[in-house]
């Protein structure tokens, strides 16, 4: 018989496996959370009997290596989400490459889920999982598709268009190498947002899905003490044309912020000035997201 597992026992699970496969994988290259306020509110739940059960689920990436001779050629990304009641329930997913055509990524995950379901009943799986795409991806990726890059064109027509807001946070940004990077990809990306630099360094881009991934995949290879995504938003575009992206967006281009903080060099920026700037962007929700605390 088996027992029925409660929600805090659950949690616990999912606590002690993140911490496996952070220190199994370390770097962020390999392993990355992208919401860590969810994982605050879970180790909170698990802490406290009175707490409330989190209201966002636990999301993260795994990226893999498969087995294959040009490997340095290959990375595929594990999207990764695990609903409340995992392990009792299966995790949420979904494996993409660049050199997985749309169909072959769908027969992948598809393949993946079965195994899973017939493997992975209760259990934390998610090592199993990784294992399962490094050794299979392979064999998804077939030679003479991968060596045509997909026109934007085609994608755009067969995947759901989602127009995307990420929002990053960083240890603290002086660099001006970087600070022109973030400024010249997000032009060359037709993404919108701002950065502030500073410490702490905050960056929010939007625009097509596409542009932000490819953004933050630039963003995350320079040198950081410490970068995350601190949350983001993926609303799906009916019709995917210009005008409705521009109508999604809630900043008109990308700019420098330096919210200076009492004529001190450019160094701790005024957090109230960034608050009453994300106020009149209709973004001040986002601010106890970076900061956990009501803004003033």
């Amino acid at each position: 018989e088996t027992t029925e597992m409660t929600n805090r026992e659950e949690a616990e699970i999912q606590i002690s496996e993140l911490d496996l496969l952070s220190s199994m994988f370390p770097y962020e290259e390999e392993f990355i959370v992208t919401d860590q306020l969810a994982v605050a509110e879970l180790k909170h739940y698990v802490e406290n009997e009175s707490a409330e059960v989190p209201s966002s689920r636990i999301q993260f990436i795994l990226n893999v290596k498969p087995e294959v001779s040009n490997a340095s050629m290959v990375e595929l990304s594990m999207a990764c989400a695990l609903p409340f009641k995992y392990p009792t329930v299966l995790p949420e997913i979904t494996v993409r490459s660049s050199l997985l055509s749309r169909s072959q990524q769908l027969h992948l995950n598809s393949d993946l889920k079965t195994y899973l379901m017939q493997n992975c009943s209760g259990e934390p799986c998610m090592l199993s999982a990784r294992e399962w795409v490094k050794d299979h991806a392979a064999a998804y990726i077939d030679k003479e598709i991968s060596a045509s890059p997909v026109t934007p064109l085609n994608a755009m027509q067969s995947e759901n268009i989602m127009f995307t807001r990420l929002w990053i946070y960083s240890h603290h940004i002086y660099n001006k190498q970087k600070r022109k990077n973030i400024i010249d990809w997000s032009k060359e990306l037709s993404l919108s947002g701002f950065c502030m630099p500073g410490k702490p360094g905050v960056v929010c881009v939007e625009g097509l899905q596409s542009s932000c991934e490819e953004f933050w995949s630039r963003v995350r290879r320079l040198t950081w003490k410490r970068i995350l995504i601190r949350h983001r938003e993926d609303i799906s575009l009916e019709g995917g044309g210009h005008a409705e992206i521009q109508k999604l967006r809630k900043f008109s281009t990308l700019e420098e912020k330096c919210f200076d903080a009492h004529g001190a060099r450019g160094n701790h920026m005024d957090l109230g000035q960034l608050y009453r700037f994300l106020e009149e962007k209709g973004c001040a929700d986002i601010f106890q997201m970076y900061f956990g605390v009501e803004g003033h």
